[in-house]
């Protein structure tokens, strides 16, 4: 499978690469997770890694995964280095100006074997489907941040 998703936010690029940099915070956006815990000790970094425990398709899904690459504020890669999803995720933000950011993510991967290789079509198109609403609910979780915030400060 290869997947490419872009959205772009109402928030500053700073803030959205630091919420989803941080892999705790996966079960609040990604569809399916169930936990998700570093493994190794702050700060993130190149080396970093983390347990994620998730279901798709109805079955469950544990992963170990380490990050590859590392740009504070502009860049994470990630891989599986073991799980019975094999995955690779690239996330870019780019600031499209002081309170606006775009989100790109570039995931390949998937299961392997025969019998996943028969159902691959099917697959694709319904991690396509999730990766999607996930990335939906990421900009509404923000947004709505930025709402609650805006919502409580003092009037001028």
């Amino acid at each position: 499978m290869d997947m490419r998703v872009t959205r772009d936010i109402d928030r500053p690029a700073r803030e959205v690469f630091e919420f989803f940099s941080d892999a705790s915070n996966n079960p609040d956006w990604q569809t399916g997770m169930v936990s998700c815990e570093w493994t190794t000790p702050p700060p993130v970094g190149v080396g970093s890694t983390y347990e994620q425990k998730a279901q798709f398709m109805g079955r469950d899904i544990v992963s170990i995964f380490e990050v590859t690459r590392y740009e504070p504020g502009r860049l994470l890669a990630i891989a599986t280095i073991e799980s019975t999803f094999p995955i690779q995720v690239v996330r870019t933000v780019e600031p499209l100006s002081q309170d606006k950011c775009r989100v790109s993510a570039e995931i390949t991967g998937g299961p392997q074997g025969r019998v996943a290789r028969l159902f691959e079509p099917v697959m694709a198109r319904s991690a396509l489907k999730s990766v999607n609403r996930d990335y939906d609910r990421l900009v509404q979780l923000l947004e709505s941040a930025n709402s609650a915030t805006t919502e409580n400060s003092p009037s001028e």
